[in-house]
């Protein structure tokens, strides 16, 4: 058994801003992937996999019985595929912030979910909000609350804008330009990220008068103007809001990035050669970069590996 492959994504604009309504866009990335196996001979990775598709399995019986309404699984079938020796052979490195757990949600719920909403059908805004829900509640197993929004993304494999939490429609993003020169890159900040930690120094933060406007005035209004920028192709536009909210999470989330990249973000402020912002959480995993000229950003980041994930 071999099942089909279900890709990472990389949330571009909306971290932390989407748990308190900014825009939001995630894009499929195809680069990494992960898909359903089985194998009777398990290796210690695929038995550590299967152990905890093992405790997923619990955790679906009891959102099942809890919530039936909701969504129902052929748990009979799931339980004996693990039995078997089912686990998720996955190239999506886990803790950085690509959606690991979102691609094994999707999984999952393609092929064990009864009634299931496909991608071929029309997605209304209701259908969409109902997968959202749903993958939220599955992939809150795996760190906490839960916006569904990585396992959605990894099921239908089309970019999404999130308009607010209660309005999400599949998105058109301009097409690529093959040989521009400008770029999105994934910088590598060689250390794993954990989401929950991650959320609750936001959730703490939250508390306070001071930071709650600096995210409705700053980071929620810049935020906005990307997405908006990226959509509609104004990429002049684009690097000058990307700027500013680069600027208000160094200056705000600053336990969310690593602290040796403090100094790099602020250079690129400075140089304009690339411009830096979280991908994910934060705390560690990939970093996320804009650049105006892509071998401009390689030379002021040599000796870091840079991925590029999008060109303009």
């Amino acid at each position: 058994m071999k099942g089909p492959l279900f890709y990472s994504k990389i949330l571009l604009f909306g971290e932390y801003g989407i748990i308190k309504d900014s825009k939001g866009l995630s894009i499929p990335y195809n680069f990494y992937n992960g898909a359903l196996k089985l194998d009777e001979n398990l290796s210690d990775d695929s038995k550590r996999s299967n152990d905890n598709l093992r405790r997923f399995a619990d955790y679906l019986k009891s959102l099942e019985e809890n919530n039936p309404e909701l969504v129902q699984f052929d748990l009979e079938a799931l339980q004996k595929d693990i039995d078997n020796g089912m686990y998720f052979d996955s190239s999506i490195p886990q803790g950085y912030g690509v959606g690991s757990s979102g691609a094994l949600v999707a999984a999952i719920y393609d092929k064990y979910a009864n009634d299931k909403i496909t991608v071929l059908e029309n997605l209304t805004r209701d259908k969409l909000l109902k997968l959202k829900k749903i993958f939220g509640e599955m992939e809150s197993f795996f760190h906490g609350k839960s916006s569904g929004l990585d396992p959605l993304n990894s099921y239908l494999s089309i970019p999404i804008l999130i308009n607010s939490k209660e309005n999400i429609e599949p998105a058109g993003i301009p097409s690529q330009t093959e040989n521009g020169t400008g770029a999105v890159f994934l910088l590598d900040s060689g250390t794993t990220g954990e989401t929950g930690p991650m959320v609750s120094i936001f959730m703490e933060n939250m508390k306070q008068e001071p930071f709650r406007k600096m995210l409705k005035e700053q980071f929620v209004k810049h935020t906005d103007a990307c997405v908006e920028d990226f959509l509609k192709g104004d990429v002049k536009s684009l690097f000058s809001n990307v700027k500013k909210l680069s600027h208000t999470v160094l200056d705000n989330f600053k336990p969310m990035i690593p602290a040796q990249f403090h100094k790099l973000w602020q250079k690129g402020i400075e140089t304009n050669d690339y411009y830096l912002k979280l991908c994910g959480s934060g705390g560690g995993g990939y970093i996320l970069g804009f650049t105006e000229d892509i071998e401009k950003a390689r030379k002021a980041l040599k000796g870091y590996n840079l991925e590029v994930v999008y060109n303009f």
